[in-house]
């Protein structure tokens, strides 16, 4: 009797942590979950943080993540997982958390206790008990050293893919530098919550792949190694606590002995090196060549690119080593304003219904009559808007007070395609199919626009947990890269997986008009912006 080969995947987020297990045929045959806030509340977390007064400072405990890997294991025992049949594990990160090991951490690891869970045995390895994560802003004037030190933002946009942001690793680490030398002093390795996760696997340090290693400030995106000039304007000694870098399809380690006893897991069992929340959506929705794009059309909006030739910008999205080609290059690019947004606009121009808003749009014509419209309810990241406030212009280009219903419900979701258009070719970005998941992906009408701006036709997918997803599409890759002894095309590795719907096809005459619009819609952004 053949076993089937299982295929682990863990996403450990902002709030819980999640497993999800696929066999050899890309079916997901199990799913768990541990909340932090609800199934750990000893750690007194709000949505999985802990903030400052002020809102800027936000982190979270190291030793809530290694709580809930006990839990998720235990509860996976309790239903009876077959452990045994994992023949490789990966997993995803929220991006540029980070986890600050003592200089006897890796001793500690590497001697896992049988009798003991690993929360008790990693209680006093932290030199720091509270590891900042992706939404601490509290680092703004260690970003302004390193781009003075590097030659401006653009500068450290060319160097390592972005501009320096206050929530990216190495300007963490200059802040702890400045502020704690001396738990600093005491560190021997810093770790991603992707890479600190994948440690507790193969009791050792596992190395950070270049895909989440490119969300740091500190790694040169071209060559895929640490930058040293960036290292040495951040902190002392740097390099040697971060340890190597690694390609994302290898080989971390296989799983220690203390799951292998504890759990029933393989001793052959392989660790994968972890990436990335971000990463590992973009191969959960299965983007592998220049020209695939994903939108994701939730609470914050976020456009997905792979790319061949990318275009590092200091204004506008980021660009990251791809987590399944070693040669390419994954783009992001995040706005605040979503779905809460369109929800807005939604519920001051249309009662609240979803029906009407879908009405609305059908009463429209493709461009609007010519009326553009900016609406800023939250502070904007893509283009940088602090002030909020809706901008409404007519054909002319004249400034509004208000849109009748129908022409401000096109307004919202066209201006917000537009962008996207304008924002990705400033970064390299050349779509050639659109795979929209998300809530509002559902709607026909904002998919016919998406279809129409870009010109190209949109797929559908209902891809809840894509991190954890991708995350065990990629313990099967490297698997298959491990025992071919090379390399292996991601798409190859995942022939055979369930195809994505095609929904919609673009109306290039309405194209021409979204095509026409360009311009002015730029224009009417800087306005806006200098407003």
């Amino acid at each position: 009797m053949n076993v089937i080969p299982l295929f682990l995947g863990l996403d450990s987020s902002t709030q819980s942590l999640k497993a999800s297990v696929i066999d050899d045929q890309f079916k997901v045959v199990a799913e768990f979950a541990v909340n932090f806030d609800a199934d750990l509340p000893a750690f007194k977390t709000q949505g999985g943080v802990h903030k400052s007064a002020d809102g800027l400072t936000v982190t979270s405990p190291p030793q809530l993540w290694v709580a809930a890997l006990d839990l998720l294991f235990e509860r996976m025992k309790a239903a009876r997982f077959p452990f045994a049949q994992v023949v490789a594990v990966s997993g995803s990160g929220q991006q540029h958390g980070s986890v600050f090991f003592k200089k006897n951490a890796r001793t500690a690891l590497q001697h896992l206790k049988p009798g003991l869970t690993l929360f008790e045995q990693t209680r006093d390895l932290f030199s720091v008990d509270a590891s900042p994560i992706w939404m601490d802003s509290s680092t703004t004037s260690q970003c302004r050293a390193l781009e003075t030190a590097l030659g401006g933002p653009q500068a450290v946009a060319d160097l390592t893919g972005s501009r320096a942001f206050e929530r990216f690793t190495g300007n963490q680490i200059a802040k702890i530098v400045q502020t704690r030398r001396p738990a600093y002093e005491e560190t021997g390795r810093i770790a991603l919550v992707s890479s600190f996760i994948a440690s507790l696997l193969i009791g050792d340090h596992a190395p950070i792949d270049v895909s989440d290693g490119s969300g740091m400030n500190l790694m040169d995106i071209r060559n895929k190694s640490w930058a040293r000039r960036a290292l040495e304007s951040t902190a002392p000694g740097l390099e040697s606590r971060l340890g190597p870098l690694a390609a994302s399809h290898s080989v971390a380690g296989r799983i220690h002995a203390w799951f292998t006893g504890r759990y029933g897991f393989s001793p052959d069992c392989q660790v994968i090196v972890f990436s990335g929340d971000n990463p590992c959506s973009l191969a959960g929705l299965r983007l592998q060549k220049a020209g695939d794009v994903a939108i994701s059309l939730g609470t914050s909006d976020t456009l997905f690119a792979t790319l061949s030739d990318p275009k590092p910008s200091a204004s506008e999205g980021h660009i990251f080593a791809s987590p399944v080609d070693p040669a390419g290059y994954m783009a992001m690019i995040v706005y605040k304003n979503g779905s809460l947004t369109r929800e807005d606009v939604r519920n001051r121009v249309v009662g609240g219904s979803w029906e009407k808003f879908a009405a609305a749009l059908a009463q429209t014509q493709p461009g609007n009559g010519g009326h553009i419209g900016f609406f800023i309810k939250e502070p904007e990241i893509t283009p940088p808007i602090l002030k909020t406030g809706i901008h409404r212009f007519d054909a002319h280009d004249k400034p509004l007070a208000r849109f009748s219903p129908e022409v401000e419900v096109r307004a919202v979701v066209e201006g917000q395609f537009l962008s996207m258009r304008l924002h990705s070719a400033h970064v390299g970005i050349q779509p050639a199919m659109i795979l929209a998941t998300g809530g509002a992906s559902v709607e026909p009408g904002i998919l016919r626009i998406m279809s129409d701006v870009f010109g190209v036709p949109v797929f559908t997918a209902d891809k809840p947990n894509s991190a954890a997803l991708g995350a065990a599409y990629r313990a099967l890759h490297g698997w298959l890269c491990q025992k071919q002894g090379k390399f292996v095309p991601f798409a190859e590795a995942l022939t055979g997986a369930p195809p994505f719907l095609r929904t919609m096809e673009p109306d290039l005459r309405a194209h021409a008009v979204y095509s026409e619009m360009m311009n002015r819609y730029e224009m009417l952004e800087k306005k806006v912006i200098e407003t």
